[in-house]
């Protein structure tokens, strides 16, 4: 007896996704899953062991504990509740069955009615259902033929999902069923290709075999499924859940046996079931195949291109050294498990591990295969990427390559383009600032055919900018202090990013000193310091300052001069009405023209020039309006002194006189006082 697994059986990607971060999040704290994470009994119980607890609804989470969305998906209300409840979660939708989300959503804000073809008690129809409005589901062929009860409008504009497990067939039945029958009718294949590889595998196997066994949840959608095509081809099929519920002895008068799994079913428990199978047919002294064997035989003769499994012997930090269970020493170089310069080897495996890889090269006379990691990669990679379409999931990658325009990241070991526009970087900056660096962006185009696929790094920036936008204006008030990118400059003042937000800095909030222009204080790209000074929130306008109000000078001025005190201050400013001195930086007192000097002048600028220092005294100061007066003409007004000034001068020198205000006037003419 020949005991044959399907190519395509077990795990799809989308619950292997939802798996793996089920477990990261077990790991990370208290985590629950809304319902089973996947219809299989022995993945919920493997899951628990690792700290992911199974709850039925939002009320029985407890406090701080993190929920898991299930790969099968959830109605819009229930991430809505989860939201206005403040309960973190994470979304382990499949990607498939999120593009149908989005998919239902647009075609009902359109309008349009949606038409679901799917198990209507099935968790995925239920989600797809709670995205769109009024949707009409068809299970069965039956309620096909009874949809005019529920739309009798033939010019109805129709739009048909199914679920993505469904029958291909039976899909394109009722495709041509509903176009016969109403005008408009916009179908979406939202079928999963995983499901029709599964089942196309299993309905050519069921035709080569005497018996097939079948190996899933009695609950999964999918295995149904497989279960029926099987039997519809195979006279004799069994549908179990594991290796506990096989009879082998029923299987010794058949002389092929095929063995598939549905998409929930664990790759252990499709070994179990190959192992007791192949023991039940060695001792019995049956011709078999086992799991194991069927390996060894896949790989005996090593091919490029061959798929592969072996054992990793030894790490080191330029390669892994792999048992392949040939003559042949396996190994990989560092080159073909990843692009990113910082992984180190000796954290990622270590001996013993299982690992997966292609052949490369194989070289007899050494006996050695070198194998690569990163194209196996690269494979499973391509599946995550069209998936990444759909989802609009943000991706991680490696930037490898700078090209005339753009750059080229490694994503998943898939090559992907991101045009110079969408890289994020300033026009007339260098794209090499990007290359070895790690990079989000979002998959954009997917062409497999050409092999050809387009990124944004913006796109993500974007939404980290929409998303912060929110958060501050939602927080923002007067007083707030933000870390901000200057992002241009006008005569005016500064337009400063608070995080997705732009404010403007006027230029007399940009120093307490005199500004001429807002480049003499700051510049594009600089970082700085701002607070908010007023918000307009229906106008989303914000008024930012960078000048720090515990810095006023005035401050300073007021607590360290007093009217009445002589100083030292620098001529800053010459006008016709007089001269503009600075006290300190931030301060200027006006010197008027008639308190220049002690005799008439024409302007100011035939005593004083800028940037002169002169004594002068503080004369008069209104605090409300924050204004100075300065006088050198005052430091002479001292009338007790001027009588002996005027007994003590030398005639020989220049003779002196008393004017009106009480000052010494000169008169060289005379040479009398008068």
């Amino acid at each position: 007896m020949r005991v044959i697994l399907a190519e395509n059986a077990g795990f799809c990607f989308g619950v292997d996704r939802a798996i793996n971060i089920a477990l990261k999040a077990g790991k990370s704290g208290k985590s629950a899953t809304l319902g089973p994470i996947i219809h299989n009994s022995a993945v919920v119980k493997m899951l628990q062991e690792n700290s992911v607890r199974e709850v039925n609804s939002i009320e029985e989470l407890e406090h701080g504990e993190t929920a898991i969305i299930c790969s099968h998906g959830a109605p819009k209300r229930i991430y809505d509740e989860l939201e206005s409840r403040e309960i973190k979660y994470i979304d382990a939708t499949c990607p498939y069955v999120k593009r149908i989300h989005n998919i239902v959503a647009s075609e009902s804000r359109e309008g349009r009615q949606v038409v679901i073809f799917g198990d209507r008690e099935h968790t995925e129809v239920v989600g797809i259902a709670g995205w769109c409005d009024h949707p009409v589901i068809i299970g069965s062929n039956e309620e096909l033929k009874e949809l005019e009860n529920y739309i009798s409008d033939r010019e109805k504009s129709l739009s048909v999902v199914s679920q993505t497990t469904s029958s291909g067939i039976f899909w394109e039945e009722r495709i041509k069923f509903l176009k016969k029958e109403y005008t408009n009718v916009k179908k979406f294949d939202t079928i999963c290709n995983a499901t029709t590889f599964r089942q196309r595998d299993a309905a050519e196997l069921s035709a080569g075999c005497d018996a097939m066994v079948v190996i899933g949840d009695r609950r999964s959608a999918n295995t149904r499924r497989l279960y029926e095509i099987c039997k519809g081809i195979c006279a004799n099929v069994w549908h179990i859940e594991n290796a506990d519920e096989l009879v082998s002895s029923e299987f010794k008068n058949f002389s092929s046996v095929g063995i598939t799994a549905g998409a929930s079913t664990p790759k252990w428990i499709i070994e179990e079931v190959m192992r007791k199978m192949s023991e039940e047919v060695k001792n019995n002294e049956v011709e078999t195949e086992s799991f194991a064997e069927l390996l060894e035989q896949s790989i005996k003769t090593l091919n490029t291109g061959d798929k592969v499994t072996g054992i990793i012997t030894s790490v080191s930090g330029t390669e892994l050294q792999v048992d392949l269970g040939t003559k042949h020493a396996g190994y990989i170089p560092y080159s073909e498990i990843s692009d990113d310069p910082t992984v180190k080897l000796e954290e990622m495996f270590k001996p013993g591990d299982e690992i997966e890889a292609y052949v490369v090269r194989v070289n007899d006379v050494e006996g050695t295969a070198m194998l690569s990691k990163k194209r196996l990669d690269t494979v499973k990679g391509w599946e995550e990427v069209e998936a990444a379409v759909e989802s609009k999931e943000t991706l991680e990658g490696i930037v490898i390559e700078e090209n005339k325009g753009g750059v080229v990241a490694s994503v998943k070991g898939v090559r992907v383009f991101i045009p110079s526009s969408q890289t994020g970087v300033p026009k007339d900056s260098p794209l090499s600032v990007l290359l070895k660096t790690k990079v989000k962006l979002k998959i954009t185009e997917v062409n497999r055919a050409r092999r050809r696929v387009v990124g944004s790094i913006r796109a993500v920036n974007n939404e980290l900018r929409r998303a912060a936008a929110e958060k501050i204006w939602e927080t923002i008030e007067v007083g707030n202090k933000y870390t901000g990118v200057v992002k241009s400059l006008t005569s005016y003042g500064a337009f400063v990013d608070i995080g997705g937000v732009d404010g403007m800095v006027h230029i007399s909030e940009l120093s307490w000193q005199r500004v001429r222009h807002p480049s003499d204080v700051v510049s594009v790209g600089q970082t700085v310091e701002v607070h908010v000074i007023a918000v307009d929130k229906e106008k989303k306008k914000i008024s930012l300052g960078i000048r720090n109000p515990e810095d006023n000078p005035w401050l300073k001025f007021m607590t360290n001069f007093q009217v009445g005190e002589v100083i030292t201050a620098k001529v800053v400013k010459l006008m016709p009405f007089g001269a503009f001195a600075e006290i300190l930086p931030g301060v200027d007192g006006l010197i008027h023209i008639s308190q220049i000097a002690d005799r008439r002048i024409g302007k100011p600028g035939d005593v004083l020039s800028e940037g002169q220092e002169v004594q002068c005294k503080i004369t008069s100061v209104d605090e409300e309006k924050q204004k100075v007066w300065l006088s050198i003409r005052a430091l002479n007004e001292t009338a007790a002194g001027v009588s002996e000034q005027a007994q003590g001068a030398d005639l020989h020198d220049e003779v002196v006189a008393v004017s009106e205000e009480g000052k010494l006037e000169i008169s060289e003419d005379t040479g009398e006082q008068e």
